[in-house]
């Protein structure tokens, strides 16, 4: 990683972005981070977000992924990024505890709203690592839109 670089780390429901030389870590279990990026303008942003959609009571937060990928996308525009030059790259929503019913599968409910967002915003999916079993790290390089992942070891709890 370059040195010269910052580097920003991006809790759950918060948004980031910047055309500035940094990198962008966060953590993903069940979670799922959206990272857009403007190859013309050389700007890029990440959301981190919990849960798939506001349900309209209390505080419309980018906590929930439908308010937050609308965020994203309007804070890369008000930065100039154009629409028509911003893809994707969709990493999260893994299956991190036992989920023994659809009601709890967070994870994919994540994933998919990311995608229906990205669809009907008309930004392709260039590159996605989601789903599993596994929690994530990645770190975003907001200068090249390049993302690393790692994949967090799974620990078991011991039950007495």
């Amino acid at each position: 990683m370059d040195k010269t670089y910052d580097t920003y780390f991006l809790y759950p429901g918060m948004i980031y972005v910047s055309s500035s030389p940094v990198y962008v870590t966060t953590l993903l279990g069940s979670c799922v981070a959206v990272c857009l990026y403007d190859d013309k303008k050389k700007l890029g942003g990440m959301n981190h977000f919990l849960l798939p959609s506001w349900n309209g009571n209390g505080l419309a937060s980018p906590k929930y992924g439908n308010i937050a990928i609308k965020q994203l996308l309007e804070n890369m525009e008000k930065k100039h990024g154009q629409r028509k030059n911003i893809v994707a790259k969709l990493f999260g929503g893994a299956a991190v505890l036992d989920q023994h019913s659809d009601v709890f599968r967070v994870g994919d409910r994540n994933i998919a709203m990311a995608k229906e967002m990205l669809r009907e915003f008309h930004i392709p999916i260039v590159a996605e690592s989601t789903g599993g079993d596994r929690g994530r790290k990645i770190i975003f390089d907001i200068i090249t839109g390049e993302v690393r992942q790692k994949y967090i070891q799974k620990t078991s709890v011991n039950k007495k």
